[in-house]
């Protein structure tokens, strides 16, 4: 991974040296050809576009995120909305040279900034879970495959990931005041290619989540009331909220398919989760990842 610029105007603590990558205990699936679909070959356009989240500075230096527009997010109309109050975004740096992940110019989609900056902050108020911090900001497989409730699932991810080759796993955790949790986890890969196979090949059965993590006791149905804004145009996004009757928890998830990298989202709470935080939580996430 190379080495990262400051942001401007923002201390950033240093960063450890990254781990070694985790080395699959059987070949990795060769890399396949990057689809070059409608969507990334607009990808140019949506750097240039009025509408766009993010407004590209330079190569080298950071992407900021204005603000999620209540117009962006169903629902998002008035100032009661009940919405969590989440910092300031901004994109990491890319190193300098380095394109963004749907430029033209970056066949392989790859994010060439740190993926431990690219994990959403929690909220404010919120207590984080120093679990998920991991070593150095790295969560080792067994930590991320603990989200899964069946002790089969949990056998049967590990070895999805070990034989797509992971590369690296970023994650961050919290509790809000009324006890909602929030969980996401930004799974890295090769390429696109390979993490697409995972995304619509592994995770998905049925329209369902394949695994089911803790706390869903029915099982998941897609969420009807998620629409992913159309700047997002760029990523996958699946949401699926939890099928009466509620188990432990009521929990609501999104995967989010975003060039070399996947990410999971989950949100969860005894006294359910609200729709509104739920979809703020994903699109924020997502625009960090496009």
């Amino acid at each position: 991974m190379s080495s990262e610029e400051p942001t401007p105007g923002v201390v950033a603590p240093p960063m450890p040296a990254e781990p070694p990558r985790i080395v699959p205990a059987v070949p990795a699936v060769p890399a396949a050809p990057v689809r070059k679909d409608r969507r990334v070959l607009r990808a140019v356009l949506r750097w240039t576009a009025a509408a766009v989240v993010f407004a590209a500075v330079g190569t080298a230096t950071a992407y900021g995120i204005t603000g999620m527009e209540r117009t962006d997010v169903p629902g998002l109309a008035t100032e009661s909305d009940g919405r969590w109050d989440y910092p300031e975004l901004t994109r990491p740096p890319l190193p300098s040279g380095s394109p963004a992940a749907f430029a033209d110019s970056n066949s392989a989609a790859s994010h060439h900034a740190d993926l431990r900056e690219l994990v959403l902050p929690a909220p404010e108020g919120a207590t984080q879970d120093p679990k998920l911090r991991g070593r150095d900001g790295w969560l080792p497989v067994a930590e991320f495959v603990d989200l899964f409730e069946a002790d089969t699932d949990r056998e049967d991810i590990t070895y999805v990931l070990r034989d797509y080759g992971v590369r690296h796993i970023a994650a961050r955790g919290w509790t809000m005041p009324d006890g909602t949790r929030g969980r996401v986890y930004l799974l890295r890969f090769d390429t696109a290619a390979v993490a697409d196979e995972v995304y619509a090949q592994e995770l998905f059965l049925s329209g369902s989540p394949r695994y089911e993590v803790r706390g869903v006791d029915v099982g998941s149905l897609p969420d009807g009331g998620f629409k992913p804004p159309k700047a997002l145009y760029d990523l996958e996004i699946q949401a699926f909220d939890e099928a009466k009757p509620y188990g432990r928890e009521r929990v609501r998830q999104a995967y989010i398919s975003a060039g070399d990298v996947l990410a999971v989202i989950v949100l969860s709470g005894k006294d359910g989760v609200a729709e509104i935080p739920f979809q703020q939580t994903v699109v924020l996430q997502g625009q960090l990842l496009g």
